[in-house]
C-alpha cells in the first residue's frame, strides 16, 4: 500500500465541457461548478490529450476566473500518441515521469478534450502512477456524458457497463451487438457505448437491424447543449422510422452516447 507523500503536490482530475467538436459552445459557468473553475485557474502544470485544445479551454476558464499565470507560461504536456492509439488501462505505459512537477510540490491537472479524464478517455495511467508515487488524486466535479446519458435513458441504472467502441466492420459489429444484447437481457445490465460522430449513422442502422424488437435502445446527443436530445424506445418502435432515416437529434456531426438493454 502506497502512502500519500505530504511533500508532493496533488493531481487534480479536471472535467472539460462536452461541447468539444460541436458547433455550439457552452457557457462554462452553466455546466461547471465555480469551485472546479477556481481550482483549475490556480493550476499551472497540465497533462492533456492535446495542448492546443487545452490552451483553448484555459482561455475559457480565464474569462470566468483569472488564471494564476498566463497561458504562455504554463507547462502543458501531451500524453504520448501510443496512449491515444492503444489505451493506457492495461498498464503498458509508465506515466511516473509526467508527474515530476507534482513530486517537487506543484499541483498538477489532468484534462481530456471533453468530460472527465480517464473515463472513456486517456489518463488512467497517470492516475495509477500518482497513486504509486503517493500523490493525492482529487477528482473535481463536472459533466460526465456516460452518466448523463444513462440517467436519461430509462434503462437500468443499478447495473450497467461501459463497453467503449463497437467494431467497425459490419459483420463483427453485428456479432458484438448480439453478444451485448444477450448479456443485457440475461443479466439485466445496461450496455453503454460510443462512436466517432461520423459513424453514428452506420452504428444506428446496425443496431436497429440487429437487435430484437423488444429490446430498448436509447441515445443522447449534444449533452448539456441547448440542442441536447435524449430519446429512448424499443427497437420495434425505432423500426417505424422511414428506411435510412435517423431519429431527430442524431447525426454524423455531434457526439452521442448509446445505451441498450431490457
Amino acid at each position: 500500500m502506497t502512502h500519500t507523500n505530504s511533500k508532493s503536490g496533488r493531481l487534480f482530475l479536471v472535467p472539460a465541457p462536452l461541447d468539444f467538436g460541436c458547433d455550439e459552445e457552452i457557457d462554462l459557468q452553466e455546466v461547471m461548478p465555480m469551485g472546479t473553475l477556481s481550482t483549475a485557474a490556480n493550476i499551472t502544470h497540465w497533462i492533456c490529450e492535446n495542448a492546443k485544445t487545452t490552451r483553448a479551454y484555459l482561455k475559457r476558464i480565464d474569462a470566468c476566473i483569472p488564471l494564476k499565470t498566463s497561458i504562455q507560461t504554463q507547462t502543458i504536456t501531451e500524453l504520448p500518441r501510443q496512449v491515444h492509439k492503444k489505451g493506457d488501462h492495461l498498464g503498458g505505459f509508465d506515466a511516473k515521469h509526467l508527474l515530476a512537477s507534482a513530486m517537487t510540490g506543484e499541483d498538477m491537472g489532468l484534462v481530456s478534450e471533453a468530460g472527465m479524464p480517464a473515463v472513456a478517455d486517456p489518463g488512467s495511467s497517470v492516475v495509477r502512477a500518482a497513486h504509486e508515487l503517493g500523490i493525492q488524486v482529487v477528482p473535481l466535479v463536472g459533466p460526465v456524458s456516460l452518466l448523463l446519458a444513462l440517467a436519461s435513458s430509462g434503462l437500468n441504472g443499478q447495473n450497467f457497463a461501459f463497453v467503449g467502441y463497437l467494431p467497425q466492420e459490419p459483420q463483427d459489429r453485428a456479432r458484438r451487438i448480439k453478444e451485448l444484447e444477450q448479456h443485457a437481457l440475461k443479466a439485466g445490465q445496461t450496455q453503454i457505448f460510443i462512436e466517432t460522430p461520423y459513424r453514428n449513422a452506420a452504428l444506428w442502422t446496425s443496431l436497429v437491424q440487429t437487435l430484437q424488437p423488444g429490446s430498448r435502445l436509447a441515445f443522447s446527443s449534444g449533452l448539456t447543449l441547448a440542442s441536447a436530445v435524449s430519446r429512448s424506445s424499443t427497437i420495434q418502435q425505432w423500426r417505424k422510422l422511414p428506411a435510412g432515416k435517423l431519429p431527430e437529434g442524431l447525426n454524423n456531426q455531434t457526439p452521442a452516447v448509446f445505451a441498450m438493454g431490457a
